[in-house]
């Protein structure tokens, strides 16, 4: 990696502190997803830690490339503004899909969805009026 040479130190120094930074919080976004108990409790760690972790690694790939290439590289903003709006949406409905499903046993609204009936073949006709 020979651009990693090119960058100033309190370049990398910056750099390096984002991305682990934003490692640890992706990390412990994933942590809280599988230690939490209650469904409600996971979705918000993973919510929150890989929110901001990916920010912070976009961050510093946008520094580092933007120092090392010296033009200004914004295409990577595309990527966190995916994964950032993408995240708490899913998130967001995911936890309203469980409340209602929670709401809705509760008050004893637990309908059994019916088999669903597959079309049967007509039957040769032994008249043949078909």
């Amino acid at each position: 990696m020979r651009h990693l040479e090119q960058l100033p130190p309190w370049a990398a120094i910056i750099v390096a502190l984002f991305v682990v930074v934003g490692a640890t919080l992706t990390l412990l976004g994933g942590v809280g997803l599988v230690r939490l108990k209650s469904f409600y409790q996971r979705l918000h760690a993973p919510t929150l830690g890989y929110s901001y972790g990916t920010l912070l690694i976009v961050l510093a790939s946008m520094l580092m490339f933007s120092l090392t290439e010296g033009r200004a590289v914004v295409h990577e903003l595309m990527i966190g503004v995916f994964i950032m709006i993408t995240t708490p949406i899913t998130m967001l409905m995911l936890g309203r899909a469980a409340l209602r499903r929670d709401r809705d046993r509760k008050l004893g609204h637990d309908e059994d969805v019916p088999p669903r009936h597959h079309a049967v073949p007509p039957e040769d006709d032994p008249q043949g009026d078909a």
